[in-house]
């Protein structure tokens, strides 16, 4: 499987050409040679799943793991070395077939999106590199290998984040996700450097021969530290905060971000550690299921009040994250089978919130280049004007919904299950959140299709259906998101070589669906409405806890306070101050009086030889005396 390289080196090759002689080409052309590439590499991708998926088990049912590429890069010691190359096995090559389907969706739906939009050819340059990075960081062979590609990750997203550049509020949003995924990285990197100084290698699965005296004990601090790099990626609470205002971006660009690259890069990191985390560091792994928990309860509270259709969608995708990490942590430990259920329901949600979450965001693209707007309020009533956008976004609300038999019902099923398995009380925590989520979602399908239409602002911006190019991306995420739940996935992607098939606990699926269903009626009932006096009773009714929810509970205050008001004004100053005056001072000191006595005693060289003969005559008088004496 050879060809596999070109997977990596198409994008790169088109970030190349379009990087470098964009700007000499069409906008048609420079968007064409990005999206063939892409259909290519999605081609070599679905292509290569099936030879893999495809070819004979091992002896003992498990897929074989392959690596095409592997070579040694820098070698270290005899031991420890940082190797390249590209690894395929079950996740890696799933990883492949959701990014490049997403990517190549993107690449399409940018055609009409992106129309007329100055720097046309160097944003098709950016999501050539952002898909490279993305599809380098899931084949990699090491954990070194894919922190290179992580990091190219978040350069890429700090270029498309940023790329109206001429906006300071894209500019800031672009910086601020750089910045608060710098600082986690920072942790990934040291638990990336104990990992290889205890375990010997920087492969996933260390030899039990190659960890040095005390390793073993060593690894969850490793591994802790990772998952905190792979916390700041995914967005979990309380370094979510750059995924909210990362909207700025231009809406393919948020599709391609939460749905597919970026933000499941720290759920592919927890996987790809996974059974280092069931064999070394149980508790660590249920450190992350607690986090998942929490960051799901909280983002699923902020969608419920938010009014930019983006940002709902964006809290959205960090519940939905926080769900998948859920199901990686609620492992119990002992035999690496066991936490296996949970593993192969948080891949398979992966899977299935990449499409539909990819859907909505599209389709909210769709809705704001009818409109002209992110807010709810310049919407209502957009069904008769938006026929294809109306129903493939209906899919994507039930889907996220859990409501079957779309595909969101059978992962998010599978998650429940494995959260009750772990604890009746973690089980029930996440049926709420999964009624949140019923709830917000249609609470935001009404207030952009029914409710009352804004006419005045409609009467400027008569809204209309999107060119077939936005569209039919539309429609084939719609399809797939309405057949992805059929596939049988636990057979495919499982933990350690053990499958797991789907298979549906009615107690549970019956109670989430119960759940769901009482979520969409109160949502309908409430919001449905040409106007919303129910909504408004409550808003006042609960004016304090839906003024701090619609504020993010001032998490972004918070760090605001604490980096201005006491890292910056109490720390920083006073170091300043002391650099300025102190440290700085000295050396002008030293300057100074270096400067004073030159000019004092610059007469000594006057090149006066009377000068220098009488100075030499009283200097050997006085030694004769000194020795003299």
């Amino acid at each position: 499987m050879e060809y596999t390289i070109f997977i990596l080196l198409l994008p790169f090759l088109s970030f190349l050409v379009l990087g470098i002689g964009g700007k000499w080409m069409s906008h048609r052309t420079a968007g064409l040679i990005g999206t063939v590439v892409l259909g290519i590499v999605a081609a070599l991708s679905y292509y290569t799943a099936a030879v893999y998926f495809g070819a004979p088990r091992e002896a003992d049912g498990t897929f074989a793991t392959l690596m095409p590429y592997n070579f040694t890069w820098l070698p270290f010691t005899e031991w420890l070395s940082i190797d390249m190359g590209i690894l395929l096995d079950p996740i890696s090559v799933m990883m492949l077939i959701v990014i490049s389907t997403v990517s190549l969706m993107v690449h399409i739906y940018s055609f009409g999106y992106m129309k007329g939009e100055r720097g046309f050819q160097r944003y098709y340059a950016f999501l050539s590199l952002f898909s490279m990075s993305m599809l380098g960081l899931v084949v990699a062979t090491n954990i070194f290998q894919m922190y290179l590609f992580w990091e190219l990750v978040g350069v890429s997203s700090y270029l498309l984040i940023g790329f109206y550049y001429t906006k300071p509020a894209a500019i800031a949003a672009s910086k601020k996700a750089f910045i608060v995924t710098r600082f986690a990285d920072l942790g990934f990197l040291v638990g990336i450097l104990i990992y290889g100084y205890y375990a010997g290698t920087y492969t996933f699965q260390p030899d039990e021969m190659s960890l040095i005296s005390g390793g073993a004990s060593m690894i969850p601090l490793a591994l802790g530290l990772m998952f905190v790099g792979g916390a700041g990626k995914s967005a979990m609470f309380p370094l979510h905060i750059w995924l909210p205002d990362a909207m700025e971006g231009p809406t393919p660009v948020s599709a391609l971000i939460h749905a597919a690259t970026m933000v499941v890069a720290g759920v592919y990191l927890v996987a790809r550690m996974f059974p280092l985390f069931i064999e070394y560091a149980p508790q660590t792994l249920h450190i992350v299921a607690y986090v998942g928990a929490f960051t799901a309860f909280y983002a699923a509270s902020v969608a419920c009040v938010q009014s930019d259709i983006k940002r709902v969608l964006a809290f959205s995708t960090i519940s939905q994250i926080g769900f998948m990490m859920v199901a990686l942590g609620v492992c119990t430990g002992g035999d690496p089978h066991e936490g296996g259920l949970g593993y192969m329901a948080g891949m398979f949600h992966l899977f299935t919130h990449a499409m539909f979450k990819a859907l909505l965001f599209l389709g909210a693209g769709c809705i704001i280049h009818a409109v002209h707007s992110n807010e709810m309020s310049a919407m209502g009533g957009l069904r008769k004007y938006m026929p294809v956008t109306h129903i493939t976004f209906l899919i994507a609300c039930l889907a996220i919904a859990g409501i079957p038999p779309f595909s969101g019902f059978f992962s998010k099923d599978e998650i429940l299950a494995a959260c009750f398995q772990f604890s009746p009380v973690m089980g029930w925590i996440m049926t709420i959140i999964a009624g949140m989520t019923a709830f917000y979602m249609f609470r935001l399908y009404y207030g952009i299709f029914w409710g009352t239409e804004n006419k005045e602002l409609h009467a400027e911006h008569t809204p209309h259906e999107s060119p077939l190019a936005m569209t039919f991306p539309l429609m084939f995420l719609a399809a797939v998101t309405i057949v992805a739940g059929f596939i049988p996935f636990g057979h495919f992607v499982s933990s350690n070589g053990h499958a797991y098939d789907i298979h549906l606990d009615w107690t549970v699926a019956g109670t989430s669906i119960v759940v769901a269903v009482i979520a969409i009626a109160l949502a309908t009932f409430v919001y449905a409405r040409d106007k919303q006096p129910v909504a408004n009773a409550l808003a006042r009714r609960f004016s304090g806890l839906w003024t701090a929810a619609y504020h993010r509970f001032y998490i972004d205050e918070v760090y605001q306070f604490v980096t201005h008001r006491i890292i910056f004004r109490c720390i920083c100053r006073p170091i300043a101050w002391w650099d300025r005056h102190v440290v700085d001072g000295f050396f002008n000191f030293l300057a100074w009086g270096s400067n004073a006595t030159s000019d004092e005693i610059r007469g000594l060289q006057s090149g006066q030889i009377q000068q220098y003969a009488l100075v030499f005559l009283l200097g050997a008088l006085a030694l004769v005396f000194i020795a003299l004496a």
